[in-house]
């Protein structure tokens, strides 16, 4: 379904729900949403807006009625989603550092949410690398929720936040990201929901496989300066198997 509005003929605005975006809408969506109401001229000089709701609803606009707003750059969006590890490997070592986190966490995570997409929206409407839910990227003073840097910062400081919430257990703090904490408190284990607990296993392979790839890398200096600042339940942990 999509709802329009005309305030002029050349104005409009665009409602998305989430079943009508896909889990990995690109740039190319919002060019088709426009066009399909905006005639290419317009379109072509066009500022668009985008902002999405706690509840995962797409709201794309060139006349902005609330600051939450967002400006897409239609021009210098690339059209290519993914970014690989490699371009993401001095953003992760910086916020690992400053948020006593493992690298190779960070990169587990960011594997399991989305698959290194920054430009990936789930259906619940969480965004970005690190599928940050809107009311976490605020809590965490996010501005632009698709910028990778960002994205990170927020996820990382989320995920710092509930190891100390759960006492540095790492399995509950990623079901917690997963499910939120309040389903982790009320059975103060693993909640007994299947993705919950196939996405921990998931995080946690995930982070044995980037470990054991970092040891024999060039990234060893990188990790091991993480390593020293960090608490030792995060680094080499015992895990539960998959």
């Amino acid at each position: 379904m999509v709802n329009t509005m005309f305030p002029l003929s050349s104005r409009a605005t665009i409602t998305l729900q989430p079943s009508d975006v896909s889990l990995r809408p690109t740039i190319g969506v919002v060019f088709f949403a426009l066009t399909t109401i905006l005639p290419f001229p317009v379109l072509a000089r066009a500022e668009i807006y985008q902002f999405i709701d706690a509840n995962g609803t797409v709201s794309l606009t060139n006349v902005p009625s609330d600051p939450r707003y967002r400006r897409i750059d239609l021009e210098s969006t690339s059209l290519r989603n993914s970014l690989s590890e490699k371009e993401l490997e001095h953003v992760i070592a910086r916020h690992s550092r400053r948020h006593r986190l493992h690298p190779a966490l960070l990169r587990a995570v960011i594997k399991a949410e989305s698959d290194f997409d920054p430009m990936a929206v789930s259906r619940a409407g969480a965004v970005g690398l690190m599928q940050l839910m809107p009311q976490t990227a605020m809590q965490w003073d996010v501005q632009d929720i698709y910028d990778p840097d960002e994205n990170i910062s927020g996820g990382a400081r989320h995920l710092r936040y509930l190891l100390d919430r759960f006492h540095g257990n790492l399995p509950l703090a990623l079901a917690a990201y997963n499910a939120g904490e309040t389903l982790v408190d009320r059975y103060r284990a693993l909640p007994p929901i299947d993705e919950t607990r196939r996405y921990v296993s998931k995080v946690l392979r995930y982070y044995r496989q980037f470990l054991f790839a970092n040891a024999g890398s060039g990234l060893k200096t990188v990790t091991a300066r993480a390593h020293a600042t960090q608490p030792p339940d995060l680094a080499f942990s015992s895990f539960p198997r998959p």
